[in-house]
């Protein structure tokens, strides 16, 4: 064995290390003595074994952060076989889905999370969400993606449940190509009957061929800044010019049809070439991928009967929805020794077009069986363009780390319409004007972000360094909103001949004139149909990482933000709005704290402590109605939400016993001031989902992971023997409890920002909204170098998790609705091989093999479903070509 001559530090330090059994320097390779320190005679007071590095197995991204974070790679992403980023992230400990789009992070909603692409901030083209979705994401264009669980002041102070950083795949040391093809499918919506619309011609790139676009007469209308009704803003000709130039049949007829197999083709290549001032590096994927989904289900809304809760209304829907996503990556890079600039420029595409119709009595209207048609086309787009750069002096003791960005999303929805339907004296369906509706709405959101990073390093011994670091960041996210709703009025009523005729005659430009059927807008006023949202923050930080005594690694910072969001009604006819413009300006010190020890050999403590907020989102923010396609439930913000404060305490264990194999434990603990939530309202006859700031929430958990691979000798089992069995488990138990006073006050939008009781909206001691008490994964799998193969059992499980809170209705207050996600079952299979001179892969893809349904519903007594349907299981094929 090796021996060491040490001086009197040394010995100082190899005394410290005996506090700690095998205690030794986390990062430093044993020092080899020079040749006169072997020969010299030795005393063996002053000799110690062989320094043995702590730490040979911990994956270098663990080593390098001082924070609680998962790392997911390529090669994991390739392994579970996901398709979005959304997807993979479901394996990660403490995360889950939302509406297939959104990741709650230790069971905390979307909002208490922010997402980046390589470091760089992102706009989001939902209406309810400023943070975007992460299925706009395909895990081909991914290298891997970082989740920090414990805030560090480098990042935005927007955090709750983690920061969850997306990196893209950079450009190759030698140049790739590869081309695959996909198909795939679904046991409720494959060769199955489902409803679909005719649209125009090129719906299936996902682009429309001009039959959407707005009627000149209607965009005229729009602009002017009059309300489209009949008086003194319009005459009847002008009305039966725009209502007649309404593209009809093709938007509004619905029709059955045999349901296609999903095709996907996506392609990535890339090269680096060595010039003069370095490498330049290139990398382009494209993506292109067909998808339909058919759900059939129920939608239901409850109200009290007695002490129990029961159905008030209850329709059966059917619904097909095929989505066309473009996604086209294209990177530069210009590395040297020390510097490396990158300009990465994203653009995804996700097309929309949807049929559906439900039928179903409606007891508030005396039990009538009600039906009605939509047909809907929503274009989502974003773009993101990006520069940054990495430069290190002096012999990388200075490093400086820039980025400037742009990104822009919009969402477009025109032609959005509805067509209701009642029952006549023999039960047949016949029209019914009164819930005919039209829609052209359209959302831009710009975010326009830059910071830079200045690390200077500064050596405290041979073997610890300290780095002083600190920088800013700018942010300015934009947006506007506007939504025009219009529908058909008779003004002399219809015939009995014309309430029974196909939708598409009874809206023929024959019957569009000023007797039989007429334009008439609805749009809100005042302010209810338009707004505009802007968030400007300044931020600047400093930290400091030491190793502050051998195998301690202390990392502390303070980020100070200075933050104004407002929201701005506008109304689109000239009027004031009701609400002014809401707005918030806050300073906030943002203090965090981790403390990192590699206390034994491939063993670490970490200890984090931070202080964060969330801001609500425009939405939250806007008094403007929306119905969310997916739910088919209406939102309404509120302008009197303020920010949210928390207190995030970690501590978590972490043992690398060998190669990518580890178990880790962690405890958590969050205080959240203010935290907003989602509550049902009674808006008439309608129910709507609006927000508030609860008084206060706590939040505790603890979450348990390991991975572990198995070899087995050849006892003649040779299928056992030649693989690497894997074993890869986490869960996360996390119990949260909503805190309400007899004496705490809510500020809500019916309440007209006069405060109300809160414990009429919520009830103390409940779980916070979008809060799962368990989630849960597990992969079991092998690998077989010799034969090129890869096979993967996977199993997600997420327990029930408040969606919204119920109603107050006369002094009570309904039971919350719930989702309950439940457990879905994987299989993914890889094999690599070469035909025809070719190296070839193919995968197989089984998801939710046993069938778990969606369902979210209210329960007292009786159970009422607010939206249940069947996911079913699929199936996909894919082959690709590395050439």
């Amino acid at each position: 064995m090796k021996t060491l001559s040490l001086t009197l530090t040394g010995v100082l330090l190899a005394t410290s290390a005996l506090i700690a059994p095998g205690l030794v320097h986390a990062q430093t390779a044993p020092v080899e003595p020079t040749p006169a320190e072997q020969s010299a005679p030795q005393d063996e007071s002053t000799q110690v074994d062989e320094i043995v590095v702590l730490g040979r197995y911990i994956p270098e991204p663990n080593r390098e952060s001082p924070e609680v974070a998962a790392f997911l790679t390529s090669e994991d992403l390739e392994r579970t076989g996901d398709a979005s980023a959304a997807a993979a992230l479901t394996r990660v400990t403490g995360l889950s889905i939302v509406e297939g789009r959104f990741i709650y992070v230790r069971g905390l909603g979307e909002r208490y999370s922010s997402a980046l692409l390589n470091g760089s901030p992102l706009p989001s083209p939902e209406p309810l969400q400023r943070v975007v979705p992460l299925d706009l994401f395909p895990s081909s264009i991914l290298e891997g993606v970082t989740v920090q669980k414990t805030y560090s002041a480098n990042y935005p102070g927007e955090f709750g449940g983690g920061v969850i950083d997306l990196q893209t795949i950079d450009a190759p040391s030698e140049p790739f190509f590869t081309f695959g093809a996909s198909l795939s499918g679904n046991t409720e919506t494959t060769a199955q009957e489902g409803l679909i619309y005719y649209g125009g011609r090129t719906d299936f790139l996902g682009f429309d061929d001009d039959t959407r676009d707005i009627p000149g007469p209607l965009a005229l209308a729009f602009n002017s800044g009059r309300q489209i009704q009949a008086g003194p803003n319009y005459t009847n000709a002008q009305l039966r010019a725009i209502g007649q130039s309404l593209v009809n049949a093709p938007l509004r007829l619905l029709q059955i049809e045999e349901i296609p197999v999903n095709v996907g083709l996506e392609a990535t290549g890339g090269f680096s070439h060595e010039t003069a001032i370095g490498a330049l590096g290139v990398i382009v994927s494209a993506g292109y991928d067909n998808s339909w989904r058919t759900r059939s289900g129920f939608q239901e809304e409850g109200q009290f009967s007695g002490s129990n809760i029961v159905a008030s209304t209850s329709y059966a829907y059917d619904s097909t929805q095929n989505d066309v996503q473009l996604n086209l990556l294209g990177g530069l890079s210009l590395s040297g020794l020390d510097h490396e600039v990158k300009w990465t420029n994203f653009y995804v595409r996700n097309t929309t077009k949807e049929a559906r119709s439900r039928v179903g009595p409606d007891f508030d209207a005396g039990g009538s069986i009600l039906r009605d048609d939509y047909t809907e086309w929503f274009v989502r787009q974003l773009f993101s363009s990006q520069l940054a750069g990495e430069h290190d002096f002096m012999d990388g003791t200075l490093s400086l780390d820039w980025r400037a960005a742009y990104a822009t999303t919009s969402r477009d929805a025109p032609y959005e319409t509805r067509f209701g339907y009642g029952q006549d004296a023999a039960g047949d369906f016949v029209h019914d004007l009164e819930r005919n509706l039209i829609s052209f709405s359209e959302l831009n959101d710009d975010v326009y972000s830059g910071g830079a990073d200045l690390a200077y390093t500064i050596p405290l011994s041979d073997y610890r360094e300290l780095t002083v670091s600190g920088g800013f960041a700018l942010y300015e996210n934009t947006r506007d909103s506007v939504r025009r709703d219009l529908r058909f009025i008779s003004p002399n009523g219809l015939t009995v001949e014309q309430t029974e005729s196909r939708v598409d005659f009874l809206f023929s430009d024959f019957n569009i004139n000023d007797v039989t059927l007429q334009l008439n807008e609805i749009t809100g006023s005042n302010g209810a149909a338009a707004y505009d949202g802007e968030l400007v923050v300044n931020a600047v930080y400093g930290q400091v990482e030491a190793e502050i005594i051998p195998l301690v690694n202390l990392t502390v910072g303070v980020r100070f933000e200075d933050a104004e969001q407002s929201v701005t009604p506008r109304d689109l006819f000239g009027g004031s709005a009701t609400f002014g413009s809401t707005r918030l300006e806050e300073q906030y010190y943002l203090p965090a704290g981790t403390v990192t020890w590699n206390f034994a050999e491939d063993m670490q403590l970490r200890f984090g402590a931070s202080q964060t907020i969330g801001r609500p989102q425009f939405r939250e923010l806007a008094p403007q109605s929306y119905t969310d396609p997916e739910s088919d439930r209406t939102f309404i913000g509120n302008p009197y939400l303020v920010d949210t404060e928390l207190l995030n305490l970690d501590a978590r264990w972490e043992w690398y016993f060998a190669r990518q194999q580890f178990v880790t434990a962690g405890v958590f603990y969050k205080k959240l001031d203010k935290p907003v939530e989602a509550v049902i309202v009674d808006v008439g006859n309608q129910r709507q989902q609006s927000f508030l700031n609860a008084p206060e929430a706590t939040i505790i958990g603890a979450e348990v992971e390991a991975k572990k691979y198995f070899e087995f000798p050849d006892n003649g089992m040779s299928f056992i023997a030649n693989k690497r069995w894997l074993v890869q488990a986490n869960y996360t138990f996390s119990d949260s409890e909503v805190s309400v006073d007899p004496s705490d006050t809510v500020l809500t939008l019916g309440g007209a920002g006069t405060p109300e009781q809160a414990a009429f909206f919520i009830t103390d001691g409940s779980r916070l909204q979008g809060q799962s008490e368990h989630v849960a994964n597990l992969q079991l799998g092998w690998e077989d170098d010799t034969a090129r193969s890869q096979a993967t059992i996977i199993v997600n499980y997420v327990s029930e998790r408040i969606t919204a809170r119920g109603a107050g209705v006369a002094g009570s207050r309904e039971p919350d609705y719930v989702q309950d996600p439940g457990v879905f079952l994987d299989f993914v299979y890889r094999k690599d091989f070469e035909a025809m001179g070719r190296d070839l892969g193919f995968a197989l893809e089984l998801r939710n093999l046993l069938g778990t349904d969606f369902d979210e519903y209210q329960e007292l007594g009786n159970k009422v479903r607010i939206n249940n349907y069947d996911l079913g299981s699929s199936a996909s094929v894919s082959l690709t070509a590395r050439f």
